[in-house]
């Protein structure tokens, strides 16, 4: 749920305590004691009291990119213009390469990486060699020049996110980064919040421990 009318923006998941709420709700009331927040105390409240598993928040500001996810309720995402309109759709959809051929970092690193230019040369020596983009493309790899992506997943500096355990573990790029065989350039699908992270790492039984990604 988010709650525009604070200025702030709040994450609710289901936990173990709602002791949360109960503060939330006297400081809304003693802030700022309009009928829509007082509606929205009490409702919190009462949601507090008769849950079986309460409830529990996060509060924040947001970062370079983070909450601007495509699935955001108010917002239309973070969607950058890239050097080349690399379609996913056509490579992970259509032709059905998998995500690792690619972001073969994604197993090993923290990052998953962008494919080097052999990586797309690889296929492109041949295929497709009269289109724009592909010329654009073989003009880089000939100068020995990088392609300048606009990096599309910006976590703050104080978050250690890796890809290694996640991919070992076999979660799926889709549940991160969405449906990417059906779209066309990379976006931010997920938020990326705290909030949506814990709720993942509770519903999977695994690790919430602040040194988990704060370290």
């Amino acid at each position: 749920m988010l709650i525009k009318s604070l200025n702030l923006k709040i994450v609710l998941v289901v936990s173990d305590a709602y002791w949360p709420f109960i503060l939330l709700c006297s400081l809304v009331l003693i802030w700022r004691p309009s009928l829509r927040l007082f509606l929205f105390g009490v409702a919190m409240c009462a949601a507090a009291a008769v849950s079986n598993t309460g409830y529990s928040w996060w509060m924040w500001t947001p970062g370079d990119t983070v909450d601007t996810s495509t699935q955001s309720i108010i917002g239309n995402g973070y969607h950058p213009d890239q050097p080349i309109n690399f379609s996913h759709k056509l490579h992970a959809g259509d032709r059905k390469i998998p995500c690792q051929y690619c972001h073969s970092s994604a197993r090993r690193s923290p990052i998953a990486g962008i494919p080097s230019l052999n990586t797309c040369m690889g296929c492109h020596k041949l295929v497709n060699t009269d289109r724009d983009p592909i010329k654009f493309l073989t003009e880089k790899f000939e100068k020995d020049e990088p392609i300048e992506w606009v990096k599309v997943h910006d976590l703050p500096d104080h978050v250690r996110f890796t890809h290694k355990p996640h991919i070992l573990a076999k979660v799926q790029c889709q549940e991160c980064h969405g449906p990417v065989e059906t779209t066309e350039t990379a976006e931010q699908w997920a938020p990326l919040q705290m909030g949506w992270c814990i709720g993942c790492h509770l519903k999977k039984n695994v690790s919430t421990s602040c040194n988990t990604c704060h370290y």
